[in-house]
């Protein structure tokens, strides 16, 4: 499976995590249907689940006039996603992580959503980079 279709399967999964309350396992075997699991879309769904409360800490502090609560579902599982990839995914450069969620966002989400998703992960995309030095993990491959 392709890197960008793991995400969306990710972002499915993830949803259905959020509104239903169903297991992060359940929920990916829901997207996938009878096709075979697959490695990456296990890890994202799994480590954005199990790094829940982090996530939303750091995209809270990077929400201007906003509350996570008050994001639309779909905004707020693609910052969760690619909030998770940004923090975690050590060989995945930020400005990839960011690119894909946009591309998520336009696919999914309103007409506002990927101007939107931009703006607050490249903030988080910037402090990290401060807390780190300046230093950023761009360079890296994909």
């Amino acid at each position: 499976m392709k890197r960008r279709t793991a995400r969306e399967k990710a972002l499915q999964s993830l949803f259905q995590v959020d509104l239903s309350k169903i297991e992060p396992q359940q929920a990916i075997r829901n997207v996938l249907g009878d096709k075979s699991g697959d490695l990456f879309l296990e890890k994202l769904v799994l480590g954005t689940t199990e790094n829940l409360a982090a996530i939303d800490e750091v995209i809270s502090k990077n929400l201007e006039k906003w509350t996570i609560e008050r994001l639309g579902n779909i905004d707020r599982t693609i910052l969760r996603l690619a909030t998770y990839e940004m923090l975690y995914l050590e060989d995945i450069p930020y400005n990839v992580s960011i690119d894909e969620a946009i591309e998520l966002a336009k696919k999914f989400g309103d007409q506002n959503s990927s101007k939107f998703i931009n703006s607050v992960l490249s903030k988080i995309k910037q402090n990290i980079e401060t807390k780190l030095g300046g230093t950023t993990n761009d360079s890296k491959n994909n």
